[in-house]
């Protein structure tokens, strides 16, 4: 609801890898973003008021997509800007899918964090309705088959973070597409956090339902882009070969450089405990905590912005404080979760308040939130029993670190060459500029 160590892909294969072309990858659905260079030029005049590429489809009654054997793998925000959603429009304009696939939370989203659906029939457009969450590329593709489909349709808004579950459900549809001979059209939206990388690479050793591929904590792409680098740098290897036909549906008008705040959209949840844009803002970083002992703020309104658990009190708020981040306020904050950790008890800790958009660093910040309540409160603070945080954090690196007494700025200092190679790997692969 993400080097010189024994684990890391090293720079010099990912450079190598890079230089294989996405060759099955197709140009936009609209004119105006015919190529990279439209592309930059429609962004470049339309700041504050980004088109979905849902909405070019729409705006001509869903003609491209008239005739195929269509499976949509999508979820509450995949909706127009009026809000209707994708598969409601696609009914109403007689381009009615075969079937329809819920990744986790579910394809009408009510179900919560770790949770989907199953399979039923949608009341409303009398789709069939398939549970796409967990499944392997394998068992997916035994259900593209029992559907029908020829064509899957990828529409999912995105938060940018590589713990966030939607682009392996991504990447999962797309194994499962190479097995079946299934195109892939996906349907981009802007990331809400920006498109800057940052944070530590995924070690393989280390893969996950909440990371299963090496790309770092905060990609700083769409899903579009993500698509491109999947297929050519990860599908060969798992699914025995490329996609035959993968078709980007580019969004208009988003920038590199665009927060969702300034982007003239209105924010759908895209999943129960995802509530506003500052939530996604700070989660690539606070959703670090649910490897910890302490509550990141499941089962109150503003999860991932307030953090704590029982014993904590006003030290570390004023740790954080003197630390002068950038963009960002701590403010003592006492809270009994609903549900999640500490059901019942009064926590204490932090609400994270953003002050700044453009300089809020979301990792360094959590970094930073982790090393301060490590010191201020050591009884308290602790990794969850299972190590989860070295799923999170893509390795036992930043666990082993800070446990040894690292700092932020050795924490932060050990992943800066493998930031710099997906950097440097992912540029073949970016659509907007």
């Amino acid at each position: 609801m993400s080097m010189d160590r024994r684990h890391f892909l090293s720079r010099s294969a990912l450079t190598a890898s890079a230089l294989a072309a996405p060759a099955m990858t197709v140009a936009a659905a609209s004119p105006a973003a015919a190529s990279p260079a439209a592309a930059a030029t429609t962004q470049g005049g339309s700041h504050g008021r980004v088109t979905p590429a849902a909405d070019l489809l729409a705006a001509d009654g869903w003609q491209r997509l008239r005739g195929r054997k269509l499976g949509v793998l999508t979820n509450p925000t995949g909706v127009l800007r009026d809000q209707t959603h994708i598969v409601d429009s696609m009914v109403a304009a007689d381009v009615r899918p075969t079937a329809a696939f819920g990744p986790e939370h579910g394809f009408r989203g009510t179900a919560q964090a770790g949770g989907s659906e199953g399979d039923y029939l949608d009341p409303r457009t009398q789709v069939p309705v398939y549970d796409a969450y967990g499944a392997t590329g394998e068992k997916l593709a035994s259900l593209f088959t029992k559907a029908g489909i020829d064509t899957l349709v990828f529409d999912i808004a995105d938060v940018g973070a590589r713990f966030y579950t939607y682009i392996w459900s991504m990447y999962t549809a797309m194994h499962a597409a190479v097995l079946t001979g299934t195109s892939v059209v996906v349907l981009d939206r802007s990331n809400p956090v920006g498109g800057r990388p940052f944070g530590p690479m995924l070690d393989p050793a280390f893969a996950s339902g909440v990371g299963r591929k090496p790309i770092v904590q905060q990609h700083g792409m769409t899903v579009g882009e993500l698509a491109r680098l999947f297929d050519a740098e990860f599908l060969p290897e798992d699914a025995g070969g490329r996609l035959d036909s993968l078709e980007i549906v580019r969004l208009r008008g988003w920038r590199r450089d665009e927060l969702f705040s300034e982007s003239g959209l209105q924010w759908v949840l895209p999943s129960p405990n995802m509530p506003t844009p500052h939530t996604a803002l700070v989660y690539p970083g606070t959703c670090l905590f649910e490897g910890t002992v302490l509550s990141e703020g499941r089962g109150t309104t503003r999860p991932f912005e307030i953090i704590g658990a029982p014993g904590i009190d006003w030290h570390w708020a004023e740790a954080l404080n003197a630390a002068d981040l950038p963009g960002v306020r701590f403010r003592e904050h006492y809270f009994v979760p609903t549900f999640s950790k500490w059901v019942g008890e009064t926590c204490g800790g932090v609400q994270v308040h953003i002050t700044d958009e453009r300089r809020f660093e979301a990792i360094h910040t959590a970094i930073t939130m982790i090393v301060t309540a490590k010191q201020a409160h050591p009884d308290v603070f602790g990794w969850r029993p299972d190590n989860f945080i070295d799923k999170l954090s893509g390795s036992d690196r930043l666990r082993l670190m800070i446990d040894a007494g690292a700092g932020v700025d050795e924490v932060i200092g050990a992943w800066r060459g493998e930031l710099a190679a997906f950097a440097k790997l992912r540029e073949r692969y970016l659509i907007y500029r």
